[in-house]
């Protein structure tokens, strides 16, 4: 390991077996980085612990906050942020857009498919009981357009750089992917704490998101409509991402409402005003499918619209995302995504998938349980980094434990090799300090009837705790900036 000898940085050490974002390849800083490191480190120590706590000041006083659910109780926490940015050139960031669109395309195509005509599945490239025996593919869906031709209008993709310096995706999130509003308050943040800062970079703005968030939700309004009203639904404040939920309609300039504020009449969708109803035309919806509406789906479900379902079956509400998408984020499709891809759009994958093992296949099956300490296990239906175990963390009883649970549902787990994700310098508010920590990159892709559109920034994610790979909110991993750069 070295240190550097730079105010702030002066106890930074590196570990040169990984791959530190902010070295080139003989171990200097990167010339995209220089800047960056110069103004950072001619801060002290003392004054950068006033520069966090002014930022993390600023995330209070604005609410910017997730809920974390234990066994036993929901906290609610100030989300961590870093004031150290990721930088991502325009070489680079070009890889992740294309490539970002690509798989958002490609997911699209193969959801009509597989509740249209299954071409894919009829021609042995996917096979039926993967998509069958998944808890997200609703027959509901089946035979239904979506006005547009959209299911998944927002997608998230998670990417990692390896220790190779290529760039991998370890998951599509097309259900209700969240994070975007951290995307625009770290921007907030960091300039109200470190202004300066931005004057030696060309960086892309991240807060024209909420306005080609609402263009495309305008794009997708039902037939003969307008000018359609589109409201933002959500689960209420005691959701993990209720603060997103608010945020995203606020700065759309729409309705954030919950389904006690809207009601189903002669098919149509109204929302209740002191001036009157008001019929609602495209609904963003934060709610999990089998919540939507209790007449369709959970009868016991009091976050829903009754009706709702039935409006949506004769076209007279959109609903983004479009109800059954999950299926296409199910992480056993995900090892399907180089075929999906070739398959529906003639080309070669721009971002690779990691290898990834389905204990479904008996082959595989054996291959995880025989390897599993140099293996990353995931439920193939879970959200936030829960369920994970990382083989080479687990005690010889953990192990075990691992293993009945993948041999009693084999369909409900992948596995991955553990991967050395990409390290980042993060300030580490117990040392006071700068240490190196493991980080990935959610993008946030905009897919509307005649438009696309990459977040040009994402959101970075922070292991917090030294050496962990699980960079979740809710697994105590917090956040970055992320900067990509004009030229």
């Amino acid at each position: 390991m070295s240190n550097i000898e730079n105010g702030t940085f002066s106890s930074y050490l590196r570990n040169p077996s990984l791959f530190d974002e902010i070295y080139d390849e003989n171990g200097s800083i990167k010339m995209v980085y220089q800047k960056l490191f110069d103004h950072f480190g001619s801060h002290t120590v003392k004054d950068f612990v006033q520069l966090n706590n002014k930022a993390k000041a600023s995330f209070f006083n604005q609410g910017i906050t997730f809920q974390v659910y234990g066994e036993n109780e929901t906290k609610e926490k100030i989300f961590p942020f870093d004031l150290f940015p990721r930088i991502i050139d325009a070489k680079e960031w070009d890889i992740i857009e294309r490539g970002s669109i690509q798989r958002s395309k490609a997911l699209n195509l193969f959801l009509w498919d597989i509740y249209h005509e299954k071409k894919i599945i009829k021609q042995g490239i996917v096979p039926m009981e993967l998509i069958s025996s998944s808890n997200n593919y609703l027959h509901q869906m089946i035979d239904l357009d979506p006005p547009g031709g959209i299911y998944n209008h927002i997608s998230g993709t998670d990417i990692i750089k390896h220790s190779d310096g290529k760039f991998y995706v370890l998951e599509d999130n097309i259900r209700c992917p969240s994070g975007v509003s951290y995307v625009i308050s770290n921007r907030t943040a960091l300039k109200r704490a470190l202004f300066g800062v931005f004057n030696h970079y060309l960086t892309y703005t991240v807060t024209d998101y909420a306005e080609n968030l609402l263009d495309l939700l305008e794009s997708v309004k039902p037939k003969g409509v307008d000018n359609p009203v589109c409201v933002v639904i959500t689960p209420g404040m005691y959701n993990s991402a209720f603060f997103e939920h608010s945020y995203l309609a606020k700065s759309m300039g729409i309705e954030l409402v919950q389904g006690s504020d809207l009601f189903v009449e002669n098919d149509f969708v109204y929302m209740k005003t002191i001036r009157g109803p008001i019929k609602v035309d495209v609904i963003y919806r934060r709610i999990d499918d089998l919540f939507l509406d209790p007449l369709e789906f959970k009868p016991d479900s009091a976050l829903g619209v009754p009706g709702l379902f039935a409006a949506y079956l004769k076209g007279n509400v959109t609903l983004a995302n479009a109800p059954g998408t999950g299926v296409a984020d199910d992480k056993a499709v995900y090892t399907y995504m180089p075929e999906i891809i070739k398959y529906y759009l003639d080309e070669e994958p721009i971002l690779n998938n990691v290898k990834t093992y389905h204990c479904s296949r008996p082959e595989e099956l054996k291959y995880v349980l025989d390897h599993i300490e140099e293996l990353v296990i995931k439920p193939v239906d879970e959200a936030g980094g829960y369920g994970i175990s990382i083989g080479n963390t687990l005690t010889a009883s953990e192990i075990e434990k691992v293993k009945a649970q993948i041999k009693e549902t084999p369909r409900k787990y992948v596995a991955q090799p553990i991967l050395s994700l990409s390290v980042h310098p993060t300030y580490i508010e117990q040392s006071e300090s700068f240490e190196q920590r493991h980080i990935d990159l959610r993008t946030f892709t905009v897919l509307g009837k005649d438009k696309e559109f990459v977040l040009k920034g994402g959101l970075t994610r922070v292991a917090l705790k030294k050496g962990n790979l699980i960079v979740n909110s809710s697994q105590g991993g917090g956040s970055k900036d992320t900067w990509v750069l004009k030229n």
